[in-house]
């Protein structure tokens, strides 16, 4: 079942193995409350170097100096493994880290892991969304269901309205 958040309340904390961005080809243990100074950007997608994927995280990338100058970190979130994220970084030339979450406890503390369908398929995957968290480790926003041509200019606009 999916869990239902709303801005003001208290983002999941997790613990997760990161790649790339200020953490380069090195992996490195984080947790939401290591970045308590600062807004966090959680964004979760299916799966790395898919048409979807590719488009939202390149999108991301060519607009990441702006998110950067709102002082946000950003974190890329999929159940794929760290080689996979390593490879996907190193092809598209992304600039933030991604985080692995093989076996979806993140994406379950989110309420992201859902029901998905395709083909006629039904089966469990992460649904494509964004929270943005504050400082104080509260919700400030969350975009469901994202699209992947549109997540940047969203985002984007969410952090200019950024209130502490």
């Amino acid at each position: 079942m999916e869990k239902l958040f709303a801005p003001g309340d208290l983002a999941p904390d997790f613990r997760a193995s990161a790649i790339g961005g200020q953490y380069g080809d090195a992996v490195q243990e984080v947790c939401l409350a290591d970045f308590r100074d600062r807004p966090v950007i959680l964004y979760f997608y299916p799966k790395d170097d898919t048409p979807g994927c590719t488009i939202q995280a390149c999108d991301l990338r060519d607009h990441y100096a702006q998110v950067l100058a709102q002082g946000a970190v950003v974190f890329g979130v999929s159940i794929d493994t760290i080689e996979s994220h390593r490879k996907f970084i190193k092809k598209h030339s992304l600039p933030f880290a991604l985080l692995s979450d093989e076996g979806h406890r993140i994406a379950d503390a989110y309420g992201v892991w859902v029901e998905k369908q395709l083909y006629g398929k039904t089966f469990m995957g992460t649904e494509r969304s964004t929270f943005v968290i504050r400082p104080d480790g509260r919700i400030k926003s969350i975009f469901r269901k994202v699209k992947p041509t549109t997540h940047t200019d969203n985002l984007l606009e969410d952090l200019r309205r950024f209130e502490p």
